[in-house]
Parts: structure tokens; C-alpha cells; sequence
């Protein structure tokens, strides 16, 4: 199941949500396994995946019906047994442009020369920087990273729980033997459990991160949609705890509940000091211990220097991993000189770009579980940038 199809899915269940139907994510998780097993070559396995994942009641059929109709067919919905077999409409359709054969009058909206330019125009989009697009062009990258799943890697907890498999249960054995009259039928085990590490988003919004700051603020939403547990912050030349307002659901309205309580958009950059009120107030009494923490921000510090490495230290000797996200990392030849990088960099262990659409699929990817591949401490960014 490729990323497209994911953000087909997501697109749809806004819509069906929209419609008054309860669309929780687990759902829209089902659907999307059950396309991997099905396939979306046509409407008709799309139809029933959605359906039989999406609908918590008889009552939700018919709102299912004419949404679907409306989202992939554009006509009114036919019986479930004579969905039409045709190509699944992809969720974006990016605006054609005077020289692009997929945009001449008369053709279908689903003619193959406009679903290959639009695939090829959103292949291009992935790698472009942000900050050179056109509004009509960052909205579309906007509405793709509003659909990444990021998560974090799991840790193991000191709880135990049963499990077919690992040490012995002594306890749940020997119980189990005194209701079997003493003999051993069956031994118990158990294991650890494992629970999803904590996200922490630090990200700057002053004016040198101004045609970055709203990227990253949807992707911090995308993280948030995911994992309840995310917490965000926004970091200029004051900090402001934006968790809650990027608890709502749709990004245009989380974002907009987030720009309302940020008062230093486009001002200076003070991230010693940010810091070090936000492990005062909330990462030492324990936001940060064992966190992934996602710091963006490109480095620029007003401030003295000496503060954000000492509070970059006391962060690193919290924190599971560090993750800085650079919009200048994406280009070639890339060199961390500003003071601000420099004196983070020793206690970075990633340095990682976040130009583009394509360096926020990359994000996901390394926050998604194959972070704790080593050990901490043992590929700071600073030994290799």
C-alpha cells in the first residue's frame, strides 16, 4: 500500500466525519490494512474496505454511500453489489498548468495523462523547499503532511504482563496449579510490557524559521493526531505550550488555535533561554525524561551561546534522543556554522533536514521506530556533521 493510497483513506474519513459519521483513527487504520490485503485496483474493493472498517452501525450506511459517491465518483451511489469497477481518483488534484498535457479542455477528469502529470508534479513538490513555492503549491504540501503518521519507538516498561512466551510466571504457575488439585498442567509466563516513548516538539518561529515555522507546526499536529500523548512547544523570543490547541482534529483549525495563543511570530530568537524554561517548568519534572525530542529550528541565536549548550547538556541527560531538524540541512554542501548549531551540535544525535515534503516523510520514517537501533549517545551528530 503505497503513501498515496494512505492519504486517499485519511481524505475520506475527514469527509465521511464531516458527514456526521464517528470516524475514530483506529478505524482508519483498519481500512488502510484492509487495502493492503484487498488492493485498490478498483472502487469495488475500496468500497468494501471502507465500509465493512468505517461503519459502527447500520445506521451509517447511507451517509457512507453518498460520501463515497461523492469523494471517488462524483455521481450518485449505485447498490453494494454494482459499484462500478473503475480507477480509484487520486485524493489531490494539483492545478494544471498552461503547458501540461493532463490540463487540456475536454479531457475526463480522470484521464491517464492528467493522473500521470499529477503524479509527477507531486514527485516534484517532494523535493522542493518550502519556502520557493507558490501559496496554491505550499497548501498541497501542507495537506500532505497533515496525512504523515509519525511515532516514536517503544520502550520497555517494568510492568509485566502475560506472554506465551519468556521467564516463568511463578506466581500465575503455582495458582494455576492449587485450582488443578497441585498438579502442574501448565506453566505461566510473562514478559515486560512496551509502551511508546514520548514526543516533544520544540519549534522555533522567529523570523529566519518564518517560511518554515507552519511545515512544521503540521507535522507536529500529524504527531499529535497519532500519539495523545505528543507534547508542543513554540520557542522565539518566549515559550508558549501549544499542545492542547493541536489536539483538534482538522489542521486548519489546530493551526489556527495555535497561531491565536503565539505571540512572538517572526521576532527574534532566544532558544538558550526557551530552553532553559522549558526544562525548568516541564522537562525536568519529566516532559522530557526518556523523550524524543524534534528541536526545529535553524540555529540562529540571539543570545549568548554558553546558555544553549549548557542547557542542551542538562536536555541530552534527559531526554532518549535529540532530533534537530534543519531547514538548510537539505542542501548540498551544508555547513552547521552559525553559533547557535555550533554550540548544540556535541549534544545532537541527529542532524536532519526539513526543507521539503520529502525530508518530512524521512522524519517520520527515523521517528517511527527506528530510532533506538543503537545506543544513546553513540552517533551524536556532532561526531559526523
Amino acid at each position: 500500500m503505497t503513501r498515496h493510497i494512505d492519504v486517499e483513506v485519511v481524505g475520506f474519513a475527514r469527509r465521511l466525519a464531516a458527514a456526521g459519521v464517528d470516524v475514530p483513527p483506529t478505524r482508519v487504520h483498519a481500512m488502510i490494512e484492509a487495502l493492503d490485503v484487498l488492493g485498490a485496483a478498483g472502487l469495488r474493493p475500496v468500497y468494501w474496505a471502507g465500509r465493512t472498517t468505517l461503519c459502527g452501525s447500520p445506521e451509517d450506511v447511507a451517509a457512507y454511500d453518498r460520501v463515497f459517491a461523492a469523494y471517488f465518483g462524483g455521481h450518485p451511489a449505485s447498490p453494494p453489489n454494482r459499484v462500478a469497477v473503475t480507477p480509484v481518483q487520486r485524493l489531490v488534484a494539483v492545478p494544471a498548468e498552461p503547458d501540461d498535457p493532463g490540463g487540456r479542455d475536454g479531457d475526463p477528469p480522470d484521464a491517464p495523462e492528467q493522473r500521470i502529470a499529477t503524479a509527477n508534479r507531486i514527485e516534484v513538490l517532494r523535493h522542493r523547499d518550502v519556502a520557493t513555492l507558490s501559496a496554491a503549491d505550499r497548501a498541497e504540501v501542507h495537506r500532505y503532511v497533515s496525512a504523515l503518521l509519525p511515532a516514536a519507538p517503544d520502550r520497555t516498561t517494568r510492568r509485566l504482563k502475560p506472554s506465551p512466551s519468556g521467564p516463568v510466571d511463578a506466581r500465575r504457575t503455582v495458582r494455576s496449579m492449587l485450582r488443578h488439585g497441585g498438579e502442574p498442567v501448565e506453566l505461566r509466563r510473562h514478559r515486560h510490557g512496551r509502551r511508546q516513548r514520548r514526543l516533544v516538539f520544540l519549534i522555533d518561529v522567529s523570523g529566519s524559521m518564518a517560511a518554515y515555522a507552519e511545515t512544521l507546526l503540521r507535522f507536529a499536529h500529524a504527531a499529535c493526531r497519532v500519539r495523545p500523548g505528543t507534547e508542543v512547544f513554540t520557542v522565539g523570543t518566549r515559550l508558549t505550550r501549544i499542545t492542547r490547541e493541536l489536539r483538534r482534529r482538522e489542521p486548519a483549525a489546530a493551526l489556527a488555535a495555535a497561531s491565536a495563543v503565539i505571540d512572538d511570530w517572526s521576532g527574534g530568537t532566544r532558544l538558550g533561554d526557551e530552553l532553559k524554561e522549558f526544562l525548568d517548568r516541564w522537562g525536568q519534572r519529566g516532559t522530557a525524561r526518556g523523550a524524543v525530542v524534534v528541536i526545529g529550528s535553524d540555529g540562529w541565536e540571539r543570545g549568548g551561546t554558553e546558555q544553549l549548550a549548557t542547557q542542551m547538556g542538562r536536555l541530552s541527560r534527559l531526554a532518549r534522543r535529540i532530533v534537530w531538524v534543519n531547514p538548510h540541512r537539505g542542501y548540498i554542501g551544508y555547513i552547521p556554522s552559525t553559533g547557535g548549531m555550533r554550540a548544540a551540535l556535541p549534544y545532537v544525535d541527529r542532524l536532519v533536514a526539513g526543507h521539503s515534503l520529502g525530508a518530512m516523510h524521512e522524519l517520520a520514517g527515523l521517528l517511527d521506530g527506528r530510532l533506538d537501533s543503537s545506543g544513546k549517545g553513540g552517533d551524536r551528530a556532532g561526531g559526523h556533521a
